[in-house]
Order: C-alpha cells, then structure tokens, then sequence
C-alpha cells in the first residue's frame, strides 16, 4: 500500500494537452461521459491510458486547470511524473516537435540512465528518463 495509483494532469486546453501526449507517447485519452448526465465544463473530466495494463506504472486523467498555469522558470513545487522511454534523444525531439520547451537538457543518473525534463503545451514540468546502466 500507499503507492502512486493515479496522476492528473491540468490543463488550460485539455484537447491541445491530449494532442500533445498522444502525439509524444502514444497515450489514450478520452473524455469521461456519463449517460444521461451533463457534466458541467468545470467539472469535466479526461482518462489518461499510459500502456498495457499488464506493464508496471500508473494510469491517470486530466482535468481543466483552475488557476493560472506554472510561471516560467519557478521552483518545482508539485510531484513531477518521469516517463520511462526507449529512446531519450528521440522522445526529446517528439516532444519539442509538438510544442515542449526544455526545462533541464539531457544529463546523466550514473549507473542507471539519462533523464530530462520539459514543459508541455500547457506550462506543466514532465521529466523522461532512459533506462542505461552505462550511463556516465
């Protein structure tokens, strides 16, 4: 007990941040709908599918962010979520192509891999990390 089950992303304009996480890493996200019910936009809710549910790692959502987003350049000041990819350099690069800036370049964990952190379309902090033992 008492492991991360589920995250949330927030979001100014969650079908541009949907677009962005499909697009880097092959995520499924899919509005909520409850029939028959009319789910006011505040209240309006997005089921982010990160992989095969038999693989390790967690399943999250999205929602609408209520307040003004992360300002450039400030202190972490949240948990920040590290996706695991095959190809550092090219997750990089899928991310920048679809509207990530960089928050630290790539760098190496000695012994375990190279991570990196960005801001995704919407202001929010993501870090990727590859897994690489000779990392140095």
């Amino acid at each position: 007990m008492n492991r991360v089950v589920h995250f949330e992303i927030h979001a100014a304009d969650p079908a541009r941040a949907a677009d962005f996480y499909r697009t880097v890493f092959g995520w499924t996200i899919n509005e909520w709908v409850v029939p028959g019910v009319t789910i006011p936009d505040e209240n309006r809710y997005w089921l982010v599918g990160t992989g095969d549910s038999a693989e390790r790692g967690i399943d999250g959502g999205m929602v609408i962010r209520r307040g003004a987003p992360p300002a450039a350049g400030q202190a972490v000041n949240a948990y920040v979520c590290t996706i695991g990819v095959e190809s550092l350099d090219a997750s990089i690069a899928a991310a920048q192509s679809a509207g990530a800036t960089m928050a630290l370049p790539k760098m190496p964990i000695k012994g375990v891999g190279w991570l990196a952190y960005c801001h995704d379309t919407e202001g929010n902090l993501f870090g990727m990390m590859q897994n690489d033992p000779t990392a140095a």
